[in-house]
């Protein structure tokens, strides 16, 4: 079936003259020499995205920013639905701002982003939270500024959610929190419907920016000095299905690899299902995108990705990764893992077990399966005990230390192109990546952080290696 084609519009005029508004307002609210806001993110790479506008447009309105809520006059908390560990630290937090809200009244205290998107957990911060002024879910982000208007002016609670109107945004003033690495969204939301997901449910369905507006804004980020640059989308790989011209991922990625520079370019998330040899020719004859491919497979049985709704089978998987060590060369596997999903037995799981055996993957993200209010797994009836998933869990943490350390353990005498991303507090030593997004700790200068060097490759623990400068 076609998808919707999908029209942008620009953030509107009225929102920037709301920006100012506030900006008068502060400047009489505030309490110290300029009006201070914190802003505090969780989840995933998108909501770090996000939370860059919400910055941008913060700063539009005059406010500069603190890393402590104690000094500021607006603090947002931008949150994440995905897992309970996360919600629950959201709820944690907020509840610690109580007595802040006590010493300062005009503080105002707001919540946006995924979990604000969920009926329950709004009417829980509505009932539970008096002193949240303002929630707003994913779909509100381009009136932000007229939202936070009323909040100040009114002085009553402004919540809102639910109003997604299916357009794409663009325009936003974007404060972005590094100046070497950055976060580029090509698109938003989710068709899958992955049994076990609330993100189709809080950021909608799929849609994809334009082809040449994502060109633009990777050039001006290239040409700003960003070196590694990540493409964002809830699933990258069925990109431009909504676009009037409909375009590939694959050929969006060879454009943007044309652009001059000195920089890597990466993306996530990929979906198996969609990931195409189009799109693994394209990675194979670039210049710029790195050699990494992280492709969640969840789990290795077939029975458990039919009950997870993935949409593609074990062999389709690990035909993928075939064809991708043999385009790609030296490519870095990396890949997420759904441990006790509803149903799964042992027998399902040692089924994982093995394709991780098979495949050799780099590192792996894995975690015990989070039941999600509102999605079909969390009424799937559910018979193993957590203790029984989590002695799963560690035999499959023991399993990839192993296969990691081996890999860690090849490289030991390479030269490897690495990005110089921090300095360790503890130690000195820098903090590196390689293009196949392998951590290398190295002795050398701070002065070299956002910086290409080589490092020869002198050391390998299970997860990291250890390098010296050349």
């Amino acid at each position: 079936m076609a998808q919707p084609t999908i029209k942008a519009e620009q953030l509107s005029e009225k929102q920037s003259e709301y920006m100012q508004l506030i900006a008068e307002i502060m400047e009489i609210r505030k309490r110290g020499e300029k009006p201070m806001a914190f802003v505090r993110t969780y989840g995933c790479q998108q909501n770090v995205a996000d939370s860059e506008k919400i910055k941008g447009m913060l700063g539009a309105a005059g406010f500069d920013f603190t890393e402590s809520p104690d000094d500021a006059d607006f603090i947002l908390f931008n949150t994440c639905a995905v897992r309970e560990h996360a919600e629950d630290r959201v709820f944690g937090n907020v509840g610690a701002l109580k007595n802040l809200k006590r010493r300062h009244p005009q503080i105002l205290i707001a919540l946006c982003g995924c979990m604000m998107e969920q009926e329950h957990v709004a009417n829980r911060i509505y009932n539970s939270f008096p002193f949240v002024g303002l929630v707003f879910g994913t779909h509100s982000l381009h009136h932000f500024p007229e939202l936070l208007y009323r909040s100040l002016v009114d002085g009553k609670r402004v919540f809102e959610r639910g109003n997604d109107d299916k357009k794409i945004y663009e325009g936003f003033p974007v404060r972005r929190d590094g100046s070497f690495k950055g976060w580029l969204p090509i698109m938003y939301g989710c068709n899958n419907f992955c049994t076990y997901c609330i993100v189709p449910y809080v950021r909608g369905r799929e849609r994809s920016r334009e082809k040449d507006v994502i060109l633009s804004e990777a050039r001006q980020m290239i040409e700003s000095g960003f070196k590694d640059i990540t493409l964002l989308g809830q699933n990258v790989n069925s990109y431009g299905k909504t676009l009037e011209t409909p375009v590939s991922f694959a050929q969006l990625i060879r454009e943007i690899d044309a652009i001059d520079g000195d920089y890597w370019l990466r993306f996530m998330t990929s979906h198996p299902k969609d990931c195409s040899q189009e799109l693994i020719d394209a990675i194979a004859d670039s210049r710029h995108i790195s050699k990494h491919l992280h492709l969640p497979f969840q789990s290795g049985s077939d029975r458990i990705l039919k009950a997870m709704n993935r949409h593609y089978d074990r062999k389709k998987y690990l035909d993928t990764i075939a064809y991708a060590k043999e385009r790609i060369d030296g490519v870095s596997l990396t890949s997420d893992i759904i441990v006790g999903f509803p149903g799964e037995t042992y027998e399902d799981f040692k089924q994982t077990l093995s394709l991780i055996r098979e495949v050799e993957f780099t590192s792996l993200f894995t975690f015990i399966f989070s039941p999600r209010k509102g999605t079909p797994a969390a009424a799937y009836d559910d018979p193993v005990s957590a203790g029984e998933k989590g002695k799963w869990f560690q035999e499959l943490l023991d399993v990839q230390e192993e296969i990691a350390a081996k890999r860690c353990a090849a490289m030991v005498g390479q030269t490897e192109r690495v990005l110089i991303e921090g300095v360790k507090e503890k130690t000195g030593e820098l903090n590196a990546r390689t293009s196949g997004n392998i951590i290398v700790e190295l002795e050398g200068d701070a002065g070299l952080v956002g910086t290409f060097q080589n490092a020869e490759i002198t050391k390998a623990r299970n997860w990291i290696l250890k390098g010296k400068l050349i």
